[in-house]
């Protein structure tokens, strides 16, 4: 990721300085252009805005222990917490520098690709964010979530959180016709288009939640599909597949049921997940 950003930075015209702990893995770099440096310190030194992508926030926390921050504008684009990311902050603003922390929703790949939809959750200072707002975006797009710098850690890993358990059921679904005379290639369009469907039902619970009221606008509610979700569980027994992806799913379903309404949707299973 640090070397499709730096060369992103490259191609938009950005004078860069670059250090690696592997320092083979700048020669692409250095062959397009960029300065390297035999040290962090000396990368940091080169210029006020210094971006970090390392493997986690130890590793920003060993590369940068030495290193003289005052009067630089830091952006850490390592995927951490948002507690990681606040004491980040902190960290950093002690030893006199601005910080913005980053969570970037893309792959590699997808980096200096306007068309394929890249971009990074920011939070932090806000003056740093506006002023290096340009440069920011050239390896994608960029989309500021607030002041408090734990932010985009939390943006970042919510929405991988869903992609995680949409990844659960699209492995539970191509188990199920593992085996039977049911080409994953030909489930795979129908599974795509269903999943994608379905996504409306995201805006409907942001609705109910901020309303409180988990009845209105049901289509399919609690008590119904709590009752069927035992074809669902006997399929996969008949199928010889595990159901352990779908079953804590379905248990907090029974318990919402149990302290709920049936006429809700699903929505009290978010309110049963908060401790």
């Amino acid at each position: 990721m640090g070397a499709a950003l730096a060369g992103a930075w490259l191609t938009a015209g950005h004078p860069l300085t670059v250090w690696n702990r592997t320092p083979a893995r700048a020669d692409a770099l250095v062959a397009r252009g960029a300065v390297v440096a035999a040290t962090a310190a000396e990368a940091v030194a080169a210029n006020r805005l210094v971006v970090v992508c390392l493997l986690d926030d130890d590793s920003v926390a060993e590369a940068l222990a030495d290193v003289d921050l005052a009067g630089k504008d830091l952006v850490n684009l390592v995927t951490s917490t948002p507690d990681q990311a606040r004491a980040r902050a902190a960290w950093a603003e002690r030893r006199g520098a601005r910080y913005l922390d980053g969570g970037i929703m893309a792959v590699p790949p997808m980096i200096g690709v306007p068309a394929a939809g890249p971009y990074v959750f920011y939070s932090g200072s806000p003056a740093l964010f506006e002023e290096h707002r340009t440069a920011l975006a050239a390896p994608a797009g960029t989309r500021y979530v607030g002041e408090d710098a734990g932010y985009a850690a939390l943006h970042d890993v919510a929405l991988l959180s869903a992609m995680y358990g949409m990844f659960a059921g699209v492995s539970h679904a191509f188990a199920l016709v593992r085996g039977e005379a049911v080409a994953p290639g030909d489930l795979a369009p129908l599974l795509s288009d269903y999943v994608t469907a379905m996504t409306g039902f995201i805006a409907g619970t942001a609705a109910q939640l901020e309303s409180g009221d988990y009845t209105k606008g049901v289509v399919s509610n609690l008590a119904m599909q709590v009752a069927g979700k035992g074809t669902l569980l006997r399929t996969a027994e008949e199928q010889g597949v595990s159901a352990e992806l779908l079953e804590p799913y379905f248990r907090l379903m029974e318990r919402r049921l149990e302290v709920g309404s049936g006429e809700e949707d699903l929505t009290g299973v978010v309110d049963l997940l908060r401790r």
